[in-house]
């Protein structure tokens, strides 16, 4: 199918681009989520020329999750701004708009997986802004997904794997976070969902427009997060001992570590929704890790 995608050298978005070649990819240099109106524009654009999208993604974000907390606005704008304006700008042309979202819109409490209807209650600027931008899109009023996931990885770009592996390199022993539950969910299997999402809305909104939709239309908001749920540091243990490095992990508490930014302690997210709506099934993120290594060339 005829996708843009906004984004280029993220991790979500290789992996986008190595799944779907023909995708038509924007940097930066093309769409500058820090200018709204810009990426309304790249939409108008695409959809005047000779080979319209029938899906819009968006696969950029500000990930910078402690730097938001003193840059918020710009953040904000960022995740939040430029979202509402793609999606707007999907909505006024009819085109199904998919876009990423997080486990920090919620607080971290309790111990149960977070489902879609569950109170959201962000600890950090990051996570109003993500929140903001979710607000956004549904205002919109178009056809859209909002996929929210969480600790996302693989072999390229910046993520807790890659850091793991570099450090691995000069340590033999590493204190990390135990307290802080969650599913590491691999980029391949994001773009993988994202790619299925994007064609069963696409053939909605199809059959929609041709009067032929017999059922309602596949969207919302959905998590997708890999399993099962693992601490952070019982997830470096692993990563070592599939590299096969000699690194002795010793758990910490949050407490122990401080950051800018509150981390929410639960980032556990129920999946279920999502296969019963697209038959997508939350990732297993151990076998996900085994490939990320491979490609590493650990």
């Amino acid at each position: 199918m005829r996708l843009l995608v906004f984004g280029q050298g993220g991790q979500l978005a290789t992996e986008l681009a190595r799944q779907a070649p023909g995708a038509q990819l924007l940097g930066r240099d093309r769409a500058d989520l820090s200018d709204p109106e810009a990426c309304a524009a790249a939409i108008a654009a695409a959809v005047a020329g000779d080979s319209p999208p029938q899906a819009v993604i968006n696969a950029a974000a500000w990930t910078a999750v402690d730097a938001a907390e003193a840059e918020e606005k710009a953040a904000h704008v960022v995740n939040a701004a430029a979202p509402g304006a793609m999606a707007r700008a999907c909505a006024a042309r009819g085109l199904p708009f998919l876009h990423v979202s997080t486990d920090y819109v919620f607080d971290g409490s309790g111990t149960l997986p977070r489902r879609e209807t569950d109170p959201v209650a962000p600890l950090n600027a990051y996570g109003r802004s993500k929140l903001a931008g979710e607000a956004a899109v549904r205002a919109a009023g178009g056809a859209h997904v909002i996929l929210r996931t969480s600790w996302v990885f693989s072999a390229h770009g910046s993520n807790f794997v890659k850091t793991m592996l570099r450090l691995s390199e000069s340590r033999d022993a590493l204190q990390v976070v135990d307290d802080q539950i969650g599913g590491p969910t691999p980029a391949a299997a994001i773009a993988a969902a994202l790619l299925t999402m994007a064609q069963a809305m696409a053939e909605g909104q199809t059959r929609a427009q041709t009067g032929t939709q017999t059922a309602p239309r596949p969207g919302g908001t959905y998590h997708f997060a890999g399993q099962p749920a693992v601490s952070w540091a019982d997830f470096a243990r692993a990563i070592f001992a599939t590299a096969g490095r000699a690194v002795t992990v010793t758990g910490i508490p949050t407490r122990d570590w401080p950051t800018p930014a509150a981390r929410p302690l639960n980032s556990r997210l129920d999946c279920s929704r999502l296969e019963r709506d697209f038959g997508i099934a939350a990732p297993d993120w151990q076998a996900g890790l085994e490939e990320v290594i491979r490609e590493a060339g650990t």
